[in-house]
């Protein structure tokens, strides 16, 4: 049994929509909580230049961006750009504390796996699509 189209649009903007919603959370609960600045000091102490920058970016980015996510606009591009940047947070954070982010670890790799795994599927899901010259 295979799904029809309308049931894989609907099951895409799902996951679209749940993914721009938690991804807005977390630039969102930063800027709350004041840690844009601590965020861009950690950036700076691994040596990337700019860090409060960067981390500015990456804030902004996570409030404006999943918007259009939601939205369904330029979907494989943000998802790329979102994809670099939380490949960044496993890479620099989550897999240093392991896999499990509770239970048998704790701010362990495994969600942002999931999130990362959501991003790639949707780049490629929504990925421009070429169509032959000659039919």
């Amino acid at each position: 049994m295979t799904a029809d189209v309308s049931s894989i649009r609907q099951g895409l903007a799902l996951i679209r929509c749940v993914l721009a919603a938690l991804l807005f959370i977390h630039g969102a609960a930063r800027l709350g909580a004041g840690g844009v600045a601590p965020f861009g000091q950690f950036l700076e102490a691994q040596g990337f230049p700019f860090g409060t920058g960067i981390a500015w970016f990456i804030t902004v980015f996570e409030l404006s961006a999943t918007l259009l996510l939601a939205w369904g606009r330029w979907v494989t591009p943000l998802a790329l750009v979102f994809g670099v940047i939380y490949a960044c947070g496993i890479w620099l954070v989550h897999a240093r504390e392991g896999w499990f982010v509770v239970g048998l670890g704790r701010n362990g790799m495994e969600y942002s796996v999931l999130i990362l795994a959501c991003l790639l599927g949707l780049a490629w899901a929504y990925r421009p699509r070429r169509t032959p010259a000659f039919h």
